[in-house]
């Protein structure tokens, strides 16, 4: 028993040993390597407006007074000048008949005191008078017609009207809407943007708008006009843009994302994916033969999943665009098509 356990401690250590030196090496990390290329980057001023007609207009009743007729469907077109609707016009008539008649009167007498008048029979004094007398009862007449006309409504413009809430007979009050007509066939987007971006825009630029109505059709026109006066409570700048409105989709009161394209400019880009941060610097990994060396660099905007790099790398250097998680400093990686490491040590003997 004495020479036996010796010699089983002494094998168990060697058994020990030996597993140890087989225990399985860590394999060198599977990167993806990439070298550094240009891609562009789009400067863009993002903003929300709001749609209007081109021309709008609420048309109101002048006077208190008995709707006659109304000559609009529902949401129809009219043109300009196109008749609107009617009140009733009965008593300016009579006024009218009654100041027409008045006004050929002292027509005829203001002709008579100029014959006398120039026979020597009138005075100069009379002749005036009859004069005065004769354009008043004119301008009577005048102010009858424009209130018999005050009555037709009329379309100021060619336009698509509102839905109609009065009927004939209904006796209105001075100021109640009858209709509202609107141009729609372009529309104005008017839209705010902060003043520190009114360097970006300028008119006549290009703008893409999107509603919510219409998600998949970007609706593209122009800037036209930039507002002078920048608001002293917000700081910002409305800016009105054109759009082409041919088949009418858009609507006064629309809400619209407006994207304004400022500038394009070719830089440097990685993947985001290389990109790692440590606070607020940021990191990515270039290559070295097999080893990834940590390099910090200066970052930019992010776009269509690339980032911007300002400085730190140059244009064809090799980085590692997949796997950076699994990376350190110093740290040796593996490519794609390199032979695969021994995955154990032999055992020593």
């Amino acid at each position: 028993m004495r020479l036996i356990l010796p010699l089983f401690l002494s094998a168990l250590c060697l058994a020990g040993c030996s597993g140890e030196d087989q225990k399985p090496q860590r394999a060198a990390p599977l990167v993806t390597v990439k070298p550094i290329a240009k891609a562009t980057f789009t400067d863009r001023v993002e903003a929300v407006g709001t749609a209007l007609a081109n021309e709008q207009v609420v048309l109101s009743a002048p006077v208190t007074e008995r709707i006659e007729s109304v000559n609009f469907a529902d949401g129809g077109f009219v043109s300009r000048g196109q008749v609107i609707a009617t009140m009733a016009v009965a008593q300016e008539k009579a006024e009218l008949a009654a100041a027409q008649a008045q006004a050929r009167q002292a027509s005829q007498q203001l002709e008579r005191i100029e014959a006398l008048k120039a026979r020597g029979f009138a005075t100069a004094a009379s002749l005036d008078q009859q004069l005065a007398l004769a354009n008043a009862a004119k301008a009577a007449a005048d102010q009858s017609r424009a209130a018999i006309s005050d009555r037709v409504i009329r379309a100021p413009f060619g336009g698509w009207v509102s839905l109609r809430t009065i009927s004939p007979g209904a006796i209105i009050p001075a100021g109640t809407a009858i209709a509202t007509v609107s141009d729609i066939s372009r529309i104005k987007l008017d839209f705010t943007i902060p003043e520190t971006q009114l360097s970006m825009i300028r008119e006549g630029m290009p703008i893409d708008a999107v509603s919510a109505a219409w998600p998949d059709q970007p609706f593209r026109g122009t800037i036209a006009t930039i507002d002078p006066v920048i608001d002293p409570a917000t700081r910002a700048v409305r800016v009105r843009a054109i759009l082409p409105n041919g088949d009418k989709k858009l609507k006064p009161g629309m809400l619209l994302t407006v994207s304004v394209q400022a500038s394009q400019r070719e830089s440097l880009a990685v993947p985001e994916l290389a990109v790692v941060g440590d606070g607020e610097d940021r990191y990515v990994f270039a290559l070295d033969g097999r080893i990834a060396k940590r390099v910090k660099v200066k970052t930019g905007m992010r776009q269509n999943g690339m980032v911007e790099i300002l400085g730190g790398v140059k244009a064809g250097q090799p980085i590692v665009t997949e796997g950076v998680v699994k990376l350190s400093d110093g740290a040796k990686v593996r490519l794609a098509g390199d032979k695969p490491q021994s995955g154990t040590a032999k055992a020593k003997g």
